[in-house]
């Protein structure tokens, strides 16, 4: 972490007691293989519950919920460490992004279940994404339909990071139309293992991460709703800047990581009689890299700042800005890494391969690069 960010001490500690948690738990090649059944699962529930016993899960979690009610910028902290440190808890960054609307939407009852239930270690996920409905949110149809004093639930979602691992699904499904496309969906709390409800696998470049969600006559009682009806839309773009920042700080930590392994093997690596980072094409190449990754980081906690100044007030642009330098920069990094490493970047004995696998994933998911720069040019007047 550099000064520029006016990082406050606690939070400078916070960056430094993850970064030594990260060294000592999964430092080595052979820990991260235990704790993914070697690159298999991308997240660790033996790992996870131990950052759940320092505090860290519930990090931005109410405190009358048992969290510690940490900012957006402890936040970013948390993640860009975090995945910097190549810590397997890829679940926590959708863990973040449900507790949002429960705590800003949910009934007393759920945000109890569901928030302490974040503070003691439960991963969490979200379903919106259908087979027809991807970046075009208003076009869902998986239906939920009245049934007495509760629902019924028929459809399928695709892509639903964690579900498998995840205590309850928090489903974004039709209950009725409107005047707009984006009216009439709901947002339903779906606990595991409810009859009705089946989790199948996505096999990816990254491992186990996604999956296809099927509902079949899948009963939910009433209090499952989430928030008010047919209002989940709005209730989603409420959470907007949160998401986003997630994510940006998700593929910062990763971009970071991609650096400090090149540095490492550019000065130790020899050719020519001389380390190979000192030959002037990768040195510029090198420059160019951290230049973009530090001024992804001054956009992330930029906005982090904002929220936390503001968290009412939506930054639509800034929050795209953010994800999208920020996961762009994070590709460009592994790929450039992969090319300077030559084949070593390319062997399973480095972790350049898994960070351009998982780098190029950050560019699709919560909403595509070409999404963010729709949106900020729509902001623009375009």
């Amino acid at each position: 972490m550099t000064p520029t960010l006016q990082l406050t001490d606690t939070q400078r500690a916070f960056a430094e007691a993850i970064r030594e948690f990260a060294k000592r738990e999964c430092g080595t090649r052979e820990q991260r293989d235990h704790f993914t059944g070697r690159g298999s699962e991308a997240h660790s529930s033996e790992l996870f519950a131990k950052v759940a016993d320092l505090g860290w899960a519930g990090l931005t979690v109410p405190t009358e919920y048992g969290g510690a009610g940490g900012s957006m910028v402890d936040m970013c902290v948390l993640m860009e460490e975090a995945m910097r440190g190549l810590l397997p808890i890829n679940g926590m960054a959708t863990t973040l992004v449900v507790a949002g609307p429960y705590e800003r939407f949910g009934s007393e009852a759920q945000k109890r279940e569901i928030l302490g239930g974040i503070v003691g270690g439960n991963v969490e996920a979200i379903s919106m994404s259908e087979p027809e409905a991807g970046s075009d949110v208003g076009n869902i149809s998986c239906r939920a339909t009245r049934d007495g004093d509760g629902w019924v639930v028929n459809g399928q979602k695709t892509w639903c990071s964690n579900a498998h691992i995840a205590a309850h699904i928090l489903l974004i499904a039709r209950t009725g139309t409107g005047q707009d496309k984006h009216d009439g969906l709901t947002m339903f709390n779906v606990p595991a293992g409810i009859p009705g409800l089946e989790v199948r696998r996505i096999d990816t470049l990254g491992g186990r991460e996604v999956n296809d969600v099927y509902f079949t006559d899948c009963r939910l009682p009433a209090n499952a709703v989430v928030g008010e009806l047919d209002r989940a839309w709005p209730q989603l773009m409420a959470g907007l800047n949160v998401e986003r920042l997630i994510l940006a700080a998700v593929l910062l930590g990763l971009a970071q990581r991609a650096i400090d392994d090149l540095l490492s093997y550019v000065k130790q690596r020899r050719q020519f009689g001389q380390p190979i980072g000192t030959f002037q094409v990768l040195r510029h190449r090198i420059a160019d890299l951290v230049t973009e990754v530090e001024c992804a980081r001054l956009l992330t906690y930029h906005v982090a700042q904002r929220v936390d100044a503001d968290p009412d007030h939506l930054l639509p642009r800034d929050a795209s800005m953010a994800k999208l330098k920020a996961t762009e920069v994070a590709k460009s990094a592994a790929l450039e890494g992969l090319q300077m490493m030559g084949g070593y970047g390319y062997a399973k004995e480095y972790d350049m391969e898994y960070l351009v696998r998982t780098t190029l994933a950050g560019t699709i998911y919560g909403g595509s690069s070409e999404i963010q720069r729709d949106i900020i040019g729509k902001t623009l007047g375009l």
